[in-house]
């Protein structure tokens, strides 16, 4: 009798070396349980067969509404969640590609630092109890780097680089405003040299002249540092300012994506118009359409989902097949994707742009 090795699973491959990372077909579905023994009856696909990439230097704007699975998509991103399928490829400093969803434990550890978060709210992502030199070191501390004189150095130099001062590190976060407690987190972020950084909603909680600020403090540090950016956000006038490419998501399915210049000129996608009708225009003759489209109904169930199209049941432009036939996202040219099954037929409005 011979005995069989077992095969040797090959290393992960990106489609294209200008990736840093690479999310192909990303599933995260959370259970939905009854009963005292907590029988699962079903479950929430917030996340449900996302793929996307983001080159080295960029950043990639993630849009939808509230509940459309972008904040779960970011957080399975920095390994916060481990998700139910998929690949999460990540190209390390050395050049070797990584799928992180299968990475588990203290091997974790090394892609913490290089992966980070900045949350929406400044006000609750800070612990009231501890010093701002405490919340921005806490990282370098439990990693041991540096010592406590190299740390002190460290989170000075990033502070005023965020524009706070440094004598503020001994106080607590709330001495301070909620665009300086954001720029305390983006320094907390920002202080182990990471390579991507996740920003979750990171200006939606800030007044519209803070945000201002905000936005171009992220892009000073990009370019100062090369970073790259998962950029999630409701809000298009935002990611139209901030973002190289976009990905559209509705009801934890991707439904659009292109470069951002292409998206606003050019949608493609019937819940993209919507949302474009949306953005607040001060000038009314940058718009083509100045209708308002609103969206009759309630956004689809992610745990129970309607055949065809999930858009289908609010979408103005729908027919017969959507409610059969689930599109797929299909590449119209110029890397612009979309999943509809009429999007080479539908005049779309859009906003022009003028400055």
């Amino acid at each position: 009798m011979t005995s069989s090795k077992p095969a040797l699973q090959s290393a992960p491959q990106m489609t294209d070396d200008s990736y840093l990372l690479e999310v192909n077909n990303l599933k995260m579905h959370f259970p939905i349980t009854e009963g005292v023994f907590a029988r699962i009856k079903g479950y929430t696909k917030a996340a449900d067969d996302v793929s996307f990439h983001i080159r080295q230097g960029e950043t990639l704007g993630l849009v939808g509404e509230s509940g459309c699975g972008k904040t779960t998509v970011g957080r399975c991103v920095v390994r916060a969640y481990i998700p139910t399928a998929g690949e999460i490829l990540y190209r390390r400093a050395d050049g070797a590609v990584v799928d992180l969803a299968k990475v588990q434990g203290k091997e974790l550890q090394p892609y913490r630092k290089d992966i980070r978060l900045i949350f929406q709210d400044p006000y609750a992502s800070l612990n009231p109890r501890m010093t701002v030199f405490e919340l921005i070191s806490e990282v370098l501390a439990v990693n041991h780097m540096g010592t406590h004189a190299e740390m002190v150095e460290r989170v000075e130099s990033l502070l005023k680089r965020v524009g706070m001062r440094p004598e503020f590190m001994q106080r607590y976060p709330h001495a301070f405003s909620g665009g300086e407690r954001q720029r305390i987190s983006i320094a907390r972020a920002l202080i182990t040299k990471p390579r991507l950084v996740v920003c979750d909603e990171a200006v939606s909680a800030l007044d519209v002249s803070i945000r201002a600020q905000i936005l171009n403090l992220l892009e000073e540090l990009q370019a100062d540092f090369n970073l790259t950016y998962l950029f999630i956000s409701h809000d298009l006038s935002v990611i139209r300012h901030i973002c190289d490419d976009v990905v559209v998501m509705y009801v934890g399915q991707v439904v659009e994506i292109a470069k951002s210049m292409e998206l606003f000129i050019n949608p493609r996608h019937p819940y993209t118009e919507a949302l474009m009708s949306a953005i607040p225009v001060t000038n009314p003759k940058a718009r083509d359409a100045g209708v308002r489209i609103r969206l009759e109904g309630e956004i689809a169930d992610p745990s129970n989902p309607p055949t065809g199209c999930y858009f289908h049941p609010r979408c103005r432009y729908a027919k017969e097949r959507c409610k059969i036939e689930k599109p797929a996202l299909r590449d119209l040219g110029d890397n612009h994707y979309v999943a509809c099954h009429f999007s080479e037929e539908l005049k779309l409005a859009h906003v022009r742009m003028v400055d």
